[in-house]
């Protein structure tokens, strides 16, 4: 057994996502969460500002006495992977479980993906899919502007500006026929609704956050590092709380988001 937290960080709050499974899943643990909302978003940065940002995160967290650390953020995961997986505790990043659930839910091989500029320019998703699944039809679509929507809370089902939005992105997906869709961003699940309406109920949807979620369950169970009989929480960490932080953090994680502090990530 082992008594320390596990570690999340993402750019914003996207990351939630996977700390709303992490809770479902594993009730004893401890959560450590860091959201660098002062420097979203990630994905329309270069490389190098990610890779430096990536293990400026993991530092923080490292600081914390994690036993491990998800890197919820496909921009991240996509463009850095080297650089968390260097770290000394063991990290798991979005994009080889939600690959492998999206190649075990397709049926006609035809599998789309949807995430920041950087993450589908960096190939990431196509890769691991054609290594498991070499018959696989990929097609990726950059949504630049579905991360602010979502940032600033225009995600309700009646809102017209994030339906708009997921269609003009979604229709080169529709016309090619995918039969799954990877959420390749850990703040799209917000979008659901709204994707799932334009899609139909024939489309499965892969949320990367929920996929890290289980494959750090299923490391910390195999190596018996689970913490049990404790009690569980989170600790809440962000480099700027901003004004609708509040109410976005609610709408990821489905309950209040209390006790947040401040990071000065300068320092």
């Amino acid at each position: 057994m082992d008594n320390r937290p596990i570690g999340v960080f993402d750019s914003g709050l996207g990351g939630l996502t996977a700390v709303r499974e992490l809770e479902a899943l594993l009730p004893d643990e401890k959560i450590v969460y860091f959201g660098d909302t002062g420097r979203v978003p990630y994905g329309t940065r270069g490389a190098e500002v990610i890779r430096r940002y990536a293990a400026e995160d993991c530092d923080f967290l490292e600081e914390n006495g994690v036993k491990m650390i998800i890197a919820a953020c496909g921009t991240v995961s996509s463009v850095a992977a080297h650089i968390i997986h260097s770290r000394s505790v063991p990290c798991v990043d979005v994009v080889e479980p939600t690959a492998r659930a999206a190649v075990e839910a397709t049926k006609n091989k035809k599998i789309g993906i949807i995430g920041t500029a950087a993450t589908v320019h960096s190939g990431s998703y196509a890769m691991v899919i054609d290594c498991l699944l070499p018959e696989a039809e990929v097609y990726a679509q950059e949504c630049p502007m579905l991360v602010p929507l979502v940032e600033n809370g225009w995600i309700g089902e009646d809102d017209m500006i994030a339906r708009l939005a997921v269609e003009r992105y979604l229709a080169p997906l529709k016309e090619q026929g995918i039969d799954t869709l990877i959420l390749g961003c850990t703040h799209f699940p917000l979008l659901v609704p709204h994707i799932a309406a334009y899609l139909g109920e024939g489309v499965s949807l892969i949320s990367a956050g929920a996929a890290a979620a289980r494959a750090c369950a299923e490391q910390l169970s195999a190596s018996d590092s689970l913490r049990e009989g404790l009690g569980g929480g989170t600790e809440f960490y962000v480099s700027d709380k901003g004004q609708n932080f509040v109410k976005v953090a609610k709408t990821f994680l489905g309950r209040e988001c209390e006790g947040v502090k401040v990071v000065d990530m300068t320092k």
